[in-house]
């Protein structure tokens, strides 16, 4: 399979995942769950790839990639039939944790598939395409869910996910059987969780965990806001996906702004502008105000994936690309299964706008790691 099959799929996967995760919020919200109990069921996305993302990378590294792929959407639309047959909050937990373990999958195999087919000239190039298909996902998501929940039903968001899942399933051959099983000694989990003494690896591990966090906490709780803000759903999902939108742009860009400017600069920067818009999306009551914020926080949030993605295959040892961006997604996962119930937690006592301004500051915050290894 070329690079155009490999978009394709990440980009059907993640409009899938974009599609039906504010709508999960606003239905947890409808069937009456609290503020807390919204915040456990983001964080279930992230359970299973917290704890299996390591194993699934070393069985896409002996076994290859292709059925890895095709496991990932199979259980992805089961994620969505659950939901479609059964309106109740067990339901939506059912959904999530099968969702995340298809974002195991899927993910580790695309990019450990794109890493192989790469050079180290074009790598960044590679990955920042594989990044905008992320992007486009998470603008076409946005805007179905929204636009589909509002004017029919929830249930159709999950219907048409399916569609999507069967029609990506079918593309998902495409991809090469391995040509080899890879022959060594199994490796302890001791022996991954030693990656982290590589400095390249630490630094982008710890940017992907800080932006996808984020993106996250903006997914499941914004709706929550702009339900408060008096604002429709279909209004809430444009903002989302001019956040998506922002962060395709940045993400085409983003080879360009390598090549001029050092990594760490970009990235020191980038995280510090997603910061500040996070501090003053709550004060901001003007849609026109709130959709320009959600813009700058896509074109902040946007460089740090495909530059870790890129950070991360280059700083591994040729035999285990794959359990080292299986110890990426496994990171990112921690700090999504932590975050949300902390935010949850914060939510609860002292409102949304508490959300948003903790993670705010935690953004600038750590935007001052890459600001320390810079100078």
């Amino acid at each position: 399979m070329n690079l155009r099959g490999i978009l394709l799929l990440i980009f059907l996967f993640q409009t899938i995942i974009n599609a039906t995760r504010p709508v999960i919020t606003l239905s947890a919200d409808e069937l009456g769950a609290s503020i807390f109990l919204i915040g456990i069921l983001t964080s279930s996305f992230a359970f299973l790839p917290l704890i299996f993302s390591i194993h699934a990378g070393k069985i896409i590294d002996k076994f290859g990639n292709r059925m890895p792929i095709i496991f990932g959407f199979v259980v992805s639309i089961v994620g969505m039939i659950i939901p479609t047959l059964y309106s109740a909050v067990w339901s939506l937990f059912a959904s999530q944790l099968l969702l995340g373990l298809a974002n195991i999958c899927i993910p580790i195999a695309l990019q450990n598939q794109l890493g192989h087919q790469s050079t180290p000239k074009n790598r960044d190039y590679f990955f920042s395409m594989f990044s905008l298909c992320v992007a486009l996902g998470a603008v076409i998501g946005p805007l179905v869910g929204g636009y589909l929940s509002e004017h029919i039903s929830f249930q159709v968001v999950y219907i048409f996910c399916i569609v999507v899942g069967v029609i990506s399933i079918v593309f998902s051959f495409g991809i090469p059987k391995a040509a080899e099983k890879i022959s060594r000694p199994p490796t302890k989990l001791v022996d991954s969780f030693k990656l982290f003494e590589n400095p390249l690896v630490r630094k982008a591990l710890f940017s992907s965990a800080l932006v996808l966090y984020s993106k996250d906490i903006f997914v499941a709780y914004f709706p929550l806001l702009g339900k408060q803000m008096h604002l429709s759903t279909s209004a809430i999902g444009w903002i989302i996906a001019l956040q998506g939108l922002a962060t395709m742009f940045v993400r085409f860009i983003l080879p360009k702004l390598l090549e001029t400017y050092k990594r760490d600069t970009v990235l020191f920067m980038s995280i510090l502008v997603a910061g500040i818009a996070f501090l003053l999306l709550p004060f901001s009551h003007s849609v026109y105000l709130i959709a320009l914020l959600a813009i700058g926080m896509g074109l902040g949030l946007g460089c740090g994936q495909p530059i870790s993605m890129t950070t991360t295959y280059n700083a591994s040892p040729p035999d285990r690309t794959g359990e080292v961006l299986g110890l990426r997604i496994a990171t990112n996962r921690f700090s999504q299964l932590i975050a949300p119930t902390l935010f949850g937690v914060i939510g609860g006592s002292i409102g949304m706008i508490g959300i948003f301004l903790f993670s705010g500051v935690f953004l600038v915050g750590g935007s001052l790691f890459f600001r320390k290894h810079e100078e």
